[in-house]
């Protein structure tokens, strides 16, 4: 699983913060990492220069083999917050998907196999 770490000038400490964040999300999708290709991250301040509840933006978007890439967002008071909030939806988010893709194989309705026929 590859980890893509993007922030916005008014995010401070990138290099630290890039491996935290990766740990963060290596972490909350370890037990999908053979279903993820990549993950994207991008913070962001969304009031640089004031500070206002819930302005720290985390938007994470994982492509899944065979499957349209996911996304999710997540605004919180501290930057780990909205790292930490956008990893454990993300996390939700790809185990409904494959889930449901789990599912559907299980419960298949088209024959398995030839049909067989009779020589008449």
């Amino acid at each position: 699983m590859q980890i893509e770490f993007n922030a916005d000038h008014n995010i401070a400490g990138r290099e630290a913060l890039a491996a935290q964040v990766s740990s963060v999300v290596e972490s909350a999708l370890s037990q999908f990492s053979d279903h993820i290709t990549r993950v994207e991250i991008h913070l962001s301040d969304e009031s640089s220069h004031k500070s206002t509840p819930n302005d720290k933006r985390c938007v994470m978007e994982a492509r899944i083999e065979g499957r349209q890439p996911v996304a999710v967002t997540d605004h919180a008071a501290t930057v780990d917050e909205a790292v930490s909030g956008a990893a454990h939806k993300l996390a939700r988010l790809i185990e409904s998907a494959l889930g449901r893709l789990s599912h559907q194989k299980r419960h298949r309705t088209d024959p398995a196999g030839p049909l067989l026929t009779e020589d008449v």
